[in-house]
């Protein structure tokens, strides 16, 4: 096939443009390498899953290995904001919450202690007087608060780290949907070819493509990654008249998480006037290019549980609206971050399945992926976890002796 359009070498040709390809675009050109950023739609699309008016940022994880992840992610937050100069990320405390007996919870707990970060560990009469009755807990929970917690803008954050990329030299190409990878065996390194007949010649290439991952693995080595792609439904639920001040981040509101039935999780009101964003961690089954778009049923629990923990100030009856968004979810919830290997060795990396949780820690793993490129490998995270090999020893991924947040995934609705 000729090529006839773009044909120019880099040192890194990063495909996907999200949060991880734009964060590891930055990282790069922050270092000086000659890095291209390609998309396959434009620039700021809502196809995939780095767009909307927030996501959550906790350092509270039943893991470990999160933990520390998400406190360089904190400072690499606060760095990106000072050389842009604006904000893309709200402090406010985490509260986490659930049955005292929830063994998610407790690793929570340990981890902190662990971890050296500071929490208090309430009854639900604590809760109730530390948040002045905005949140009630039934007699058998118990709350989590930690300082390290927010909100983050994605759009407007995935816009940050390209416009810094950009700045710093890197070189941005949307509507380049990547067809093939080869090795080059003329000049080593990686050949990527897209769909419009340009060819991007790379000593190295990041692969970060979200949704998509599972279907171009397959189609380049034939490997198959147990990355599911899961269609999810963020829902907006409307304050009522007189306490709408209680759910604002100046008011002292936190992001939150329920670890209960169903995993719950929200944000302050601070992307709507008087709406309160709280949604269930978890969607169906989909294909990223064939989705129907239709909601998730909203289940009467998810009702309930709005109705017993904010004291009857959120209307439970139904959501305001709706948006879509999509998970790339591995069976143990963990991330894939690894080389591709085979015939392309060490020469490909790949980031992906970052189910549902990932998006919080987009600047330490664009730091990750710029050092296994550079270096070969990522000094201060242990990235055994991340492996592809671990599917091979167990279907189901990285063992663990706390309960799965997601129990099930929906089937693709008819």
């Amino acid at each position: 096939m000729e090529y006839s359009g773009e044909q120019e070498q880099f040192d890194v040709v990063v495909i996907g443009a999200g949060i991880m390809g734009s964060c590891a675009a930055y990282q790069l050109a922050k270092h000086g390498q000659k890095v291209v950023l390609l998309e396959q739609f434009d620039f700021l699309h809502h196809l995939g899953s780095s767009h909307g008016e927030s996501r959550t940022i906790r350092a509270t994880y039943p893991e470990d290995y999160y933990s520390q992840m998400v406190i360089e992610s904190s400072r690499l937050w606060e760095e990106a904001e000072s050389e842009i100069g604006y904000q893309v990320y709200i402090k406010t405390p985490q509260f986490d919450m659930g049955p005292n007996n929830n063994k998610s919870l407790q690793c929570v707990i340990e981890n902190c202690k662990s971890s050296s970060l500071p929490c208090s560990v309430l009854d639900p009469k604590q809760v109730s007087e530390q948040f002045k009755g905005r949140f009630e807990l039934p007699e058998n929970w118990v709350g989590v608060l930690t300082q390290l917690g927010g909100v983050l803008k994605p759009t407007k954050a995935v816009s940050m780290f390209q416009t810094l990329a950009f700045q710093m030299g890197a070189i941005l190409r949307d509507n380049m949907q990547v067809i093939d990878i080869k090795k080059d065996n003329e000049k080593g390194g990686v050949c990527v070819f897209t769909s419009n007949g340009s060819m991007f010649r790379g000593n190295k290439c990041i692969i970060t493509i979200g949704a998509w991952m599972q279907k171009f693995v397959k189609m380049v080595t034939g490997k198959v990654l147990p990355i599911q792609p899961l269609h999810t439904t963020i829902c907006y639920w409307r304050i009522k008249k007189g306490h709408e001040e209680k759910f604002l981040v100046d008011s002292g509101f936190p992001t939150f998480a329920s670890y209960s039935e169903p995993y719950i999780y929200g944000t302050p009101s601070c992307e709507f006037p008087g709406l309160v964003k709280i949604a269930v961690h978890g969607g169906y089954q989909c294909d990223p290019d064939e989705r129907t778009w239709v909601s998730t049923k909203i289940e009467d629990s998810v009702n309930s549980w709005i109705e017993g923990r904010f004291s009857g100030h959120v209307d439970s009856s139904k959501p305001v609206f709706t948006q879509s968004c999509m998970y790339s979810m591995t069976p143990d919830e963990d991330f894939v971050i690894d080389f591709l290997g085979g015939e392309f060795g060490n020469d490909v990396v790949i980031a992906g399945g970052f189910s549902g949780h990932g998006f919080k820690m987009g600047p330490v793993v664009g730091r990750i992926l710029n050092d296994l490129v550079l270096n070969g490998e990522a000094l201060g995270v242990d990235l055994s976890y991340f492996k592809m090999s671990r599917f091979e020893k167990n279907p189901e991924g990285n063992v663990k002796e706390f309960e799965d947040q997601v129990h099930s995934y929906e089937p693709l609705p008819m």
